[in-house]
């Protein structure tokens, strides 16, 4: 199964975790008992900070245990298969990889379902040696190996080994950055792993969401306490915004009088939506619901506007390609659902195109120019959520929040500005965790009360998917300019010309001679300037100031905020003639 040393390396790591387990309890008991105690050693906060300890150290001994169970698991069927005749039938073979199942059911005191679920994700696991290793040393829990297992179904083999890569091998080409697999919470590190998986599935997102459409329905749940679960299965637009209209709502709703919370809001309002009792006042409160009263006037409410990003390659949203697209608070969607979106002009949805030549952001639409306005849609697309450990507190609920207070120091710029959902920004005020610096395009980390660091989750923008036929990017990596004979650029030929980009042994095959007969990139490389280093905007002088010093009240914020804004024109705008090379 190409996982080397086998249940011996995950047995010593369980012994290692034991004696680490031992040595803190050891320790632990001596504190109590008050031997061996210096004067300068605070015995309530070292016993806080052993439990802390052992239960980071249990944890990594559940995922060593796990990825002994899940070894011996996919090792027993293994087994059993290795023991039926090469000339069974293929019922007889059935019937032993179903008793085999029913035996692990029966050891581990589970339904039949459970363990045939159990021996899928092991043989999955095991099959993939990172995510094997990853959780036999105890670096992610079982959870978060299991999303792997449930993310690489339906991928080739070799679609789920890069997978993988992407995620587990520091080598990889195009490594995952940021936090850790295991420091990542399960949630989270599905939406990476899926986010991943959407931009390179062997089927493209858009036949897979036709299917999905056809597949959209409502499912009701009773439950317990006279309580029940309605359940919504619809495109993933639709259903953001839905909650992005429920959310605002809501909070139109707040006040001194209104004693329900958020969350208690958002259904009372659905159901009153749903059964009209926002256009029939004459129904009286609520239509008779149980826990919607003084929800009558839902449709009279002026809803807070909520604000959703976008993020739309460039040759996706002009249909050249059918890369997905990036909603804001639910992940990836089909190219033409966004375009959708950008084409309807959706008052409540900001596009972001995306550079295709390394995925960073080009530009953020909005209607007015107002600095505070786009430095807070920045952070957002930065950070997608709150930025403290485990979070997943998504932007419409957060603030932008200064990292580091002005009143000790801090400036107004990315680099101290983050994501808080208000539960941990009161918690940052009332508490010692500490967040690390922000920049331009990375999160900040955070550091506990006890001194634990936690790395950032960072995005994981890729260059954009080219359209086919069309000069990939690596071709134009320079400046260049075309001369007035055809077939020759600044004296150079073909092969000098890109030399310096793509290495003789590895020229893909759209290098060589017809680049320089074809009229439309002679076309293309005429109309293209030489970019020289810009010069300075403005000579440097004392009566020059750095924005990011000024108080938020500084009285030039007024002055700067009355200034009409306009973004630069695009240094390539011609793109419908590099699209038709």
């Amino acid at each position: 199964m190409g996982i080397s040393g086998g249940v011996e390396v995950v047995l010593e790591g369980v012994r290692a975790s034991v004696a680490a387990i031992d040595a803190l309890d050891f320790e632990d008991t001596s504190l109590a008992a008050g031997a061996g105690i210096g004067s300068r050693v605070d015995v309530l906060q070292r016993r806080y900070e052993i439990r802390l300890e052992r239960l980071e150290v249990a944890a990594r001994l559940e995922a060593q245990l796990a990825a002994m169970k899940a070894l011996d698991t996919a090792e027993a069927v293994a087994f059993q298969q290795a023991m039926t005749p090469p000339d069974a039938t293929v019922q007889d073979r059935t019937y032993a990889d179903m008793s085999v199942v029913e035996e692990i059911a029966g050891v581990l005191t589970i339904s039949s379902a459970a363990a045939g679920a159990l021996v899928e994700h092991s043989r999955r696991i095991c099959s993939l040696p990172l995510v094997f290793d990853a959780l036999s040393a105890g670096d992610m829990s079982w959870q978060h190996a299991r999303i792997v297992a449930d993310e690489t179904e339906g991928l080739t083999t070799e679609g789920a080994l890069a997978l993988v890569a992407h995620f587990f091998d520091p080598a990889a080409p195009q490594p995952a950055r940021g936090a850790a697999p295991g420091e990542l919470v399960p949630s989270r590190f599905r939406a990476k792993v899926r986010g991943w998986r959407e931009r390179h599935h062997p089927d493209s997102i858009e036949k897979r969401h036709v299917k999905g459409v056809a597949d959209r329905r409502m499912e009701y749940t009773p439950d317990k306490d006279g309580m029940a679960w309605i359940s919504l299965y619809l495109p993933g637009d639709t259903a953001c915004a839905i909650w992005n209209r429920t959310t605002a709502t809501a909070r139109g709703l707040q006040g001194p009088d209104e004693p329900r919370t958020l969350t208690q809001l958002r259904p009372d309002i659905a159901a009153s939506l749903l059964l009209g009792a926002g256009h029939a006042e004459e129904d009286g409160p609520g239509l008779g619901i149980q826990g919607t009263e003084g929800v009558t006037g839902v449709g009279k409410v002026p809803a807070p506007r909520a604000d959703v990003l976008v993020t739309v390659p460039v040759f996706a949203l002009l249909g050249a390609t059918d890369e997905p697209a990036l909603l804001d608070g639910f992940g990836p969607i089909p190219a033409s659902m966004a375009r959708k979106l950008v084409a309807d002009g959706a008052e409540s949805f900001y596009r972001v195109l995306i550079d295709p030549r390394d995925g960073a952001p080009l530009e953020i639409g909005r209607k007015n120019y107002r600095l505070t306005e786009a430095i807070k849609r920045w952070i957002r697309l930065r950070d997608a959520k709150c930025t403290f450990p485990g979070c997943t507190n998504r932007t419409p609920d957060n603030e932008t929040d200064h990292l580091q207070a002005w009143q000790h120091g801090g400036t107004t710029n990315v680099s101290n500005l983050a994501q808080l959902c208000p539960k941990h920004h009161r918690l940052k005020h009332h508490t010692r965790w500490t967040p690390d610096p922000a920049n331009k395009n990375e999160p900040p980390g955070w550091t506990s009360p006890t001194g634990r660091h936690y790395n950032p989750e960072h995005p994981d923008p890729e260059p954009a998917q080219w359209p086919s036929g069309s000069l990939p990017v690596d071709a134009v990596a320079a400046p260049v300019e075309a001369s007035a004979r055809p077939g020759s650029m600044a004296g150079l030929d073909d092969t000098a010309r890109l030399s310096d980009t793509v290495p003789p042994a590895t020229a893909p095959p759209w290098r060589g001679p017809h680049l320089s007969e074809d009229p439309l990139w002679q076309e293309f490389l005429a109309g293209m300037p030489v970019w020289p280093d810009p010069p300075v905007e403005e000579p440097p002088g004392e009566n020059m100031v750095d924005p990011g010093e000024l108080c938020p009240t500084d009285p030039l914020w007024d002055e700067f905020h009355a200034k009409f804004f306009e973004l630069p024109a695009d240094p390539q705008a011609d793109w419908q003639l590099l699209l038709g090379m």
